[in-house]
């Protein structure tokens, strides 16, 4: 087995547990026939140009830019081929399974990090909480009755929130009866993402 097969078969079986923790019990369809390349077959300075300057589904950004993180992301998702609901159930289940570049918490809204649910948008969508800004790209999720902070956000977080469209695909997911949907939905996302250069396969 190749090193990038592992890795994805890793990943996938990381998936299905954090979905069973979660009471739900699915299995993560797995392709192999990934190949690997050493350091003697890659021209590693052809690549620099290529180092991302943002990541919005690991929360990340390198800097400030003038185009906002939010359009960072849309211009991610769409270089990646997903869809707006796709996008949106990815990013729900990134933020609950805690997989934020540098393990920040802004936008694990979840008490059971690592759990694959759909915390996420139960919690964006709860009306028990207000959004206020705290600083440039960070937001405080408040209680309203408390005011009690309760988690920390950035504006790709709460985009799915403030979006018209977004949210209407978060509500869905925020849904009681929906919550195996989300699961299914995310690993239907996460393999066509972990397929995306695999021109073997249909």
């Amino acid at each position: 087995m190749s090193i990038a097969d592992l890795i994805v078969l890793g990943g996938s079986a990381a998936v299905e547990q954090a979905a069973k923790e979660g009471g739900i019990d699915i299995k993560v369809p797995f392709s192999p026939g990934r190949g690997d390349a050493t350091p003697e077959m890659t021209d590693i300075e052809s690549f620099e140009p290529l180092e991302p300057v943002h990541d919005g589904f690991r929360n990340w950004l390198k800097k400030d830019y003038d185009v906002a993180p939010e359009e960072l992301l849309l211009d991610r998702a769409q270089l990646m081929g997903l869809t707006a609901p796709e996008m949106t159930v990815l990013i729900g289940g990134m933020r609950v399974l805690n997989t934020n570049h540098g393990e920040i918490k802004h936008g694990v809204f979840t008490e059971n990090i690592g759990v694959l649910s759909n915390d996420f948008f139960v919690n964006l969508t709860d009306m028990n909480y207000s959004w206020r800004p705290h600083g440039d790209n960070l937001y405080y999720l408040i209680d309203r009755k408390t005011g009690d902070k309760k988690w920390s956000a950035t504006r790709v977080d709460l985009v799915f929130g403030s979006n018209s469209i977004l949210r209407s695909y978060a509500e869905v997911y925020a849904q009681d009866d929906n919550k195996e949907k989300f699961v299914k939905d995310f690993i239907s996302a996460w393999v066509k993402v972990m397929n995306a250069d695999r021109f073997d396969i249909k």
